[in-house]
């Protein structure tokens, strides 16, 4: 007798679509919410559907409904996309990750348990590049290896909560919904590297680029953010991300950047190979609404008013004008403007 009911029975279906340079993901929300209104879009290139409640409607079979989600974004996007069919969130993203582009992978509830067991423990949502290291010091290799363990044992490895989480996952428990959002609930920016990077330094550089990108999408939209999300890639296309509720709501580059340096500094990297980061501005509302906490700290407010002339700068000569430092590899002469353009870099934000 399985503990399974068909109530609980649920249909996820995970998309990773090959985006070219002028598409944008959110151009596919339509195509998808013709499939079911429950759709999740994930920056920079996944989708989630539950099509639990399509079935019916399509008298089609998850992994039907999967594949004319795929005819219909190639013929009507020319984009290609891998999609995996599964009974969970957790399940259908692990089986997407290993399935080329145009490809359909279809896990059943009864097979979980095979699927899961010979897979790297590292595949497991939530498991990052520090408890990768601690669960291999143990002898934990697979997610059939964590699975095997008692649940005080991993506890004690990883702490209470986090503990029970991947033990729950390495048995294919997985009950996260998909959430939908408005469409302007959140924006991003994506920095790929041209190789893998293994310098911690590159990957704080990028992070203090796509602040910038944030910034200056927020402040002309006239939006701010009240959460932020980082999510790291890495050369065996594995992802972590990690979510963040800022103080106060932000559309500042400065503050954004800070938070995104602490968040990447949660993850522990550690000669990681790291091939894309990306930074996502969550829970944007107007910027009329925003209130800022007034500091004794002078050097802020100064560097928020050099920001406001900055983007008038960047409005009038275009988004090169003006850079930190950081991201500037030389001295340049501006096309436009006699003489280099030099901006002091905020001790900060190295």
């Amino acid at each position: 007798m399985t503990t399974t009911t068909a109530q609980q029975l649920r249909h996820i279906v995970h998309l990773r679509f090959e985006l070219p340079a002028p598409a944008r993901l959110e151009d596919l929300r339509p195509l998808l919410e013709q499939v079911t209104p429950q759709v999740q879009l994930l920056e920079p290139d996944t989708a989630v559907l539950d099509v639990t409640g399509a079935l019916r409607f399509w008298n089609r079979t998850a992994a039907e409904i999967a594949r004319l989600i795929q005819l219909r974004a190639a013929a009507h996007h020319s984009v290609r996309a891998a999609a995996a069919a599964g009974p969970s969130r957790m399940v259908a993203a692990m089986a997407c990750a290993l399935t080329p582009p145009g490809r359909l992978l279809t896990v059943e509830p009864a097979g979980v348990r095979a699927f899961l067991r010979p897979r790297p423990v590292r595949e497991l949502p939530g498991v990052g590049p520090a408890t990768v290291r601690l669960l291999v010091q143990h002898g934990v290799h697979t997610v059939g290896d964590l699975a095997g363990l008692p649940l005080a044992t991993v506890q004690r490895l990883l702490g209470a909560r986090t503990g029970r989480t991947l033990h729950d996952r390495a048995h294919g428990h997985d009950h996260r919904p998909v959430v939908t959002e408005p469409v302007a609930r959140s924006t991003s920016a994506e920095h790929r590297f041209p190789r893998d990077e293994l310098d911690p330094a590159q990957h704080r550089r990028a992070l203090l680029d796509l602040a910038g990108q944030l910034g200056t999408r927020l402040r002309t939209d006239a939006q701010v953010a009240a959460g932020l999300t980082i999510t790291v890639r890495y050369a065996d296309g594995a992802t972590t991300t990690r979510t963040r509720a800022l103080p106060e709501a932000t559309h500042h580059t400065m503050l954004l950047a800070r938070s995104a340096y602490d968040l990447y500094a949660t993850l522990g990297l550690q000669r990681a190979r790291v091939r894309s980061i990306t930074l996502r501005g969550e829970n944007l509302t107007p910027a009329e609404h925003a209130t800022r906490q007034l500091t004794f700290d002078h050097t802020i407010d100064k560097t928020l008013l050099i920001e406001a002339v900055q983007d008038r700068a960047r409005r009038r000569y275009g988004t090169d004008v003006i850079k930190p430092a950081t991201l500037a590899g030389r001295r340049e002469l501006c096309p436009r403007i006699a003489g280099p353009v030099e901006v002091r870099r905020d001790p900060q934000l190295r």
